[in-house]
């Protein structure tokens, strides 16, 4: 059997990548407080707001089997740089959308993109993060990954208001385009020799661990509650509270910075404490967040309200990365990640399309008491899934 050892100096390698992730993301985040209420103009319901922000998540958990395993075995530059490509490229398209077919057409190819970015660059950092740093390591990479995606929302709802929304999809592209730049000149393939100690990257071995379903488990819920509030803050803030669309970014860029820098701290915390505990805690004010949204008076409450939530996730991701680094270092480091991703792709598409139904038939704050109940089921099934022994019955196939 095959394991690899990394001959890279994670302090050399992790500016650069971070670096490229922060501007893609930055891209990423520019059309969040945008696309719902681009998505309603072009003559989108409340459900096909949900289908469009989902079709990212179901295009993106499709091609992560089949992505990680690929970048196991060619290796992890590639596969980022193709990613990143697609990103630029579907970021010019969105000026094309004339109606919600193509709008959902554009989302589609891009969720492909996201399943080349995000997971492979966390098996990048899980291939060379020293063992006892994973915590540490991670929180820095979501990190990097948050506050770009923090910065996004503010600029996007500036461009919008100050140089109509054409502008925010050119400035994503361009940052895209730097980010690619950026892996494909400047980022090395990681540098593996052969050893004869792991098993093999086995979607069946893994299928055995409790450990991992309960992590895609806790995904599915964590990536529901993000999907739901980049979907619906826009239209319940518009709606409801009557926000602009500055004050909207505002919201998201101060609520996922403060996230990002957070993880900075939670995440060398991750490496001290019981990590299913932290993950367990993190998920409780998810779920309070969600019972108290729909009180929301105004920007300063909602802000308030939001900000519980964002606290748990930040306090729970890296406590649950740092486990997927330990499950891929037997399953498969690609692999791993493709499956905790996966339920990041099952939860942002379940989450917004239910989101959205609960929207239309009983109003916005609905799609709130929605996104609590779920993550409370999601962390129940965690914690009985990891509880100990850590193996299920080996899975015939």
């Amino acid at each position: 059997m095959i394991d690899y050892v990394v001959s890279l100096s994670i302090k050399k390698i992790f500016p650069i990548l971070a670096l490229s992730i922060f501007s893609s993301m930055v891209g990423i985040g520019i059309i969040a407080p945008l696309l719902p209420v681009y998505a309603r103009d072009l003559g989108a319901t409340g459900v096909w707001v949900g289908v469009i922000f989902a079709g990212y998540a179901i295009s993106r958990t499709v091609i992560l089997p089949f992505v990680g395993k690929l970048s196991d075995r060619r290796g992890r530059k590639i596969v980022i740089s193709v990613g990143l490509f697609m990103f630029t490229v579907t970021s010019f398209t969105y000026v094309l959308a004339d109606n919600v077919g193509v709008l959902l057409v554009i989302r589609l190819l891009q969720g492909v993109a996201a399943g080349f970015v995000q997971p492979i660059s966390q098996a990048y950092i899980g291939d060379i993060a020293p063992e006892g740093e994973e915590g540490k390591w991670m929180g820095l990479f979501n990190a990097a990954f948050l506050v770009g995606w923090g910065c996004g929302p503010l600029i996007g709802g500036i461009l919008n208001d100050h140089f109509g929304m054409d502008s925010a999809f050119y400035v994503m592209g361009g940052l895209n385009a730097l980010a690619f730049l950026g892996v494909a000149f400047f980022l090395p393939e990681v540098a593996r020799k052969k050893v004869e100690t792991a098993p093999r990257s086995s979607f069946r071995d893994m299928a055995s661990s409790r450990l991992s379903w309960g992590l895609f488990s806790f995904q599915v819920g964590d990536s529901a509650h993000r999907g739901i509030v980049q979907t619906f803050i826009p239209v319940f803030g518009s709606i409801a509270l009557n926000l602009s669309s500055s004050l909207t970014g505002t919201i998201l860029s101060v609520l996922v910075l403060g996230a990002g820098l957070i993880q900075i701290i939670t995440g060398r915390l991750a490496d001290r404490f019981n990590k299913r505990l932290v993950v367990v805690i993190g998920s409780i004010g998810i779920i309070v967040s969600g019972l108290v949204i729909p009180q929301s008076a105004g920007f300063w409450t909602m802000l308030v309200f939001l900000a519980i939530a964002i606290v748990g996730d930040a306090t729970a991701v890296p406590s649950a990365s740092a486990l997927v680094i330990e499950e891929g270092r037997k399953y498969g480091m690609g692999l791993s990640m493709a499956m905790f991703n996966m339920g990041l792709g099952v939860g942002m598409s379940v989450g917004p399309i239910l989101a959205g139904l609960a929207a239309d038939l009983w109003g916005t704050e609905s799609a709130f008491y929605y996104m609590a109940a779920l993550m409370l089921v999601c962390t129940l099934a965690f914690i009985q899934l990891t509880r100990q022994p850590r193996s299920l019955t080996r899975l015939s196939i």
